[in-house]
């Protein structure tokens, strides 16, 4: 039985970790941490959790947690999870995995030096809607364009961490990872050239709409949008290539519906693809790779790969970090 640890009493852990965990046997969530005691407290007994911790130190050091669920903002990401593989646990990490491409590195050294598995939290990656996406990519003929968006519409609020650039906020890290992800897993050709960014920026100084203009291969351009704060929200990923058009709605959860259209052979269609939520999917894949050791395409170079993208595209926009410079190839 794996047992499950949670950096931070974070809102997206039920959904994500929790709830997926409960409908399988072979695996509970055992521990959160939160170093507010009175949020840890509340947090534990809402959802279930038999053990709550004040430090994240304690968590790591419980001997019977082998998976931590790394929940924390990005700003914790490279911190606690190399801490964790470190202290020889297994790191699911929210998305974005790391802050920039350097830190990305450091954790996916850590992990193979510690021998542990590791991903990033991409779980829409895993449904069987864009497996079968990816799928159709041979019957579409050689790929000439790509657009991706996800734009949610989130009240600005000083406040809200989405909008706190010193913690990883902004419209690319906390919405744009994912179309920048969706582009690079279905062009598994090799890593895109940024050709043009451009940001709308906040008085806090996080991006709050970001566009992008990229090239994979030579042939193939792409376009990335991601906007945090105006609607309407809407996630989609559109595939033109020599022989047709294939879209999708809600790339991000289908599981909460979806649309597939297709402009194939002559013929149109629409339709949808059965399955259980993402997370679901996810933390199978996860806990098969712990137990058979098979490589995760969420994990690895392909974190190294969107992190790179995105301090590239930030460095083009000319939008300010508030942390350390990205790394180069």
């Amino acid at each position: 039985m794996h047992k499950i640890g949670i950096l931070g009493a974070a809102g997206i852990a039920p959904n994500a970790i929790i709830l997926p965990a409960r409908r399988r046997s072979d695996v509970s969530v055992a521990a959160v941490a939160s170093r507010r005691a009175d949020v840890g407290v509340a947090y534990a007994a809402k959802h279930g959790i038999p053990t709550h911790y004040t430090s994240y130190e304690a968590l790591l050091g419980d001997p019977a947690i082998d998976i931590v669920y790394n929940a924390l903002p990005p700003s914790g990401h490279a911190e606690w999870t190399i801490k964790a593989l470190q202290a020889g646990k297994h790191v699911l990490c929210e998305k974005p995995v790391a802050m920039n491409a350097a830190e990305a590195l450091a954790m996916v050294n850590e992990a193979k030096v510690q021998g542990r598995v590791f991903a990033e939290a991409f779980h829409d990656r895993y449904h069987p809607v864009f497996l079968h996406l990816l799928a159709l990519k041979p019957r579409l003929g050689a790929i000439r364009i790509l657009q991706a968006e996800f734009s949610v519409g989130i009240p600005y609020d000083p406040k809200n961490i989405r909008y706190d650039p010193s913690v990883g906020g902004g419209a690319l890290m906390d919405l744009g990872c994912y179309p920048l992800h969706w582009l690079r897993s279905f062009f598994m050709e090799g890593e895109p050239e940024i050709i043009s960014a451009r940001a709308r920026v906040c008085a806090l100084g996080s991006d709050t709409r970001i566009e992008a203009q990229l090239r994979f291969g030579g042939d193939t351009s792409a376009t990335m949008i991601a906007d945090i704060q105006d609607p309407p929200s809407r996630s989609l990923l559109r595939v033109e290539g020599e022989k047709g058009i294939v879209e999708l709605d809600n790339p991000c959860l289908p599981h909460r519906g979806h649309s597939l259209r297709e402009w194939l052979s002559g013929r149109y269609s629409e339709y949808t693809i059965a399955g259980g939520t993402t997370y679901d999917y996810q933390i199978a894949a996860f806990l098969n790779a712990i137990d058979t050791r098979v490589p995760l395409p969420t994990g690895g170079q392909d974190s190294i790969g969107n992190m790179i993208a995105i301090d590239r595209i930030y460095e083009i926009a000319g939008v300010v970090r508030p942390w350390p410079a990205p790394a180069r190839r």
